[in-house]
């Protein structure tokens, strides 16, 4: 019979294995941003998305979700070769990582 401590020591095992799955990698492309406004807050908090021009949704993690995001600081990333696809950058992330050319 399967206890719940060999259940969660089995999740420990797999969890530790997904994360030395992870590598250090260097960006080689210049990235495309703009600031989060008071409008995309507003509308945020209206409709529960952020939806940009052309009906654009903006993808936010969960994780940025629970610590207040989006806020003012935070930043929108584009992909520049499908300006369709967008997606949150929290302010602690974008500072700690990028700087304007």
């Amino acid at each position: 019979m399967t206890t719940f401590d060999d259940v969660v020591n089995s999740f420990e095992l797999v969890n530790e294995k997904q994360m030395s799955d992870f590598k250090q990698y260097r960006r080689t492309q210049i990235a495309e941003m703009r600031a989060v406004t008071d409008k995309d807050v507003t509308s945020f908090l209206a409709y529960n998305r952020l939806v940009v021009e052309e009906a654009i949704e903006v993808s936010i993690s969960k994780e940025d979700l629970i610590t207040g995001s989006p806020r003012i600081g935070d930043m929108i990333a584009r992909n520049p070769k499908n300006h369709k696809d967008q997606w949150l950058v929290s302010e602690e992330y974008f500072k700690d990582n990028f700087e304007e050319l």
